[in-house]
């Protein structure tokens, strides 16, 4: 249900976020921050139709504790509706964006002995006591799915039955995060892997379930958060040591690792890096090739004989990581 707003914004912020859905945006996170700028324009008791400069100053103060990220993001989302005011026939003040803060993360990229292990301890986690909602079960197929194919989370997540093919291969991916459906072939091991899951499935107490999600819990419910206690746990059992919230490895690293390991394939294929980018930018439902281009240097440093024939001034085009090692 959609929220109501009250300030004197809260028409536009209504009609900007419908607009946002219209043109394909999920529009969910962003309806928080947009909330939180009818809050502060009721508490203030603003009576101008369009932004002032004086309400965006106040917008813009930086809360305690509040990071780079954050405080840039709460402002972008107020240049957005500003922006919409204006195009809307309204004068509205549109303040200058903070500079955006540097990303300064660097994925995780595991081993294949790490991956053995990882898949290893998986298979041999217990529950000490039984809980319906539980998505342990589910666990093993999740990792080598996640691993094999690189796709997000969620989009693992929301798999439906009926977007596993398993009679010829392959599986669909309908909600993306960039609203891009595509299908992702998988591998026969992986195929076997998914039956040998559904068979056992099959087996589970739960009746009349009508969630059709391919993921499920004991109750035959759509697997939670769960999952995050679960890896920490494969990690653990694997002797993967964890380095905190911020630092992983983390589940999503899955995705990391499988596009260096399909770069540095096309590349021993002899495969051209400018060819291999829009194929794995394509398969990994990426908005652009840029959001893929960063693959490349970390590929280059882990596998520095596979790349060292690029042309060396090509390559400084793309983000720079520090140096992996190939353990």
């Amino acid at each position: 249900m959609d929220k109501c707003y009250h300030s004197v914004y809260g028409l536009h912020i209504k009609q900007f976020i419908q607009t946002k859905r219209k043109l394909g945006f999920k529009y969910v996170t962003e309806t928080f921050a947009l909330s939180k700028i009818d809050d502060l324009a009721t508490q203030t008791r603003q009576t101008s139709q369009g932004i002032t400069k004086a309400f965006a100053d106040m917008w813009a103060e930086k809360r305690p504790n509040e990071s780079r990220g954050y405080h840039y993001h709460r402002m972008l989302m107020l240049v957005q509706l500003s922006s919409y005011i204006n195009d809307i026939g309204i004068e509205s003040y549109i303040p200058k964006l903070p500079r955006f803060p540097e990303n300064t993360f660097i994925p995780y990229v595991y081993s294949r002995d790490e991956i053995a292990m990882l898949f290893k301890a998986c298979d041999e986690l217990r529950m000490q006591i039984a809980h319906r909602e539980s998505c342990l079960f589910c666990m093993p197929v999740l990792l080598r799915l996640l691993y094999a194919t690189g796709i997000r989370i969620g989009e693992a997540l929301d798999l439906k039955d009926e977007d596993v093919n398993l009679e010829d291969g392959y599986i669909r991916i309908q909600d993306s995060k960039n609203k891009k459906q595509r299908a992702i072939p998988i591998s026969a091991s992986l195929n076997l892997v998914c039956k040998e899951y559904l068979s056992y499935r099959a087996w589970l107490p739960y009746k009349n379930s009508t969630t059709g999600f391919f993921f499920v819990n004991v109750s035959g419910n759509k697997c939670g958060q769960g999952f995050r206690k679960w890896f920490r746990k494969c990690l653990e059992h694997a002797n993967i040591p964890y380095l905190g919230e911020k630092h992983g490895p983390r589940i999503h690293d899955l995705r990391h690792t499988f596009a260096v390991n399909s770069l540095a394939g096309m590349a021993e294929a002899g495969i051209d890096l400018y060819a291999s980018l829009p194929i794995l930018s394509n398969y990994l439902g990426h908005q652009s090739i840029g959001a893929t281009d960063h693959y490349v240097r970390l590929t280059a440093s882990m596998f520095p004989d596979l790349i060292r024939d690029m042309d060396k001034t090509c390559i400084d085009v793309f983000p720079k990581f520090r140096n992996y090692g190939a353990d």
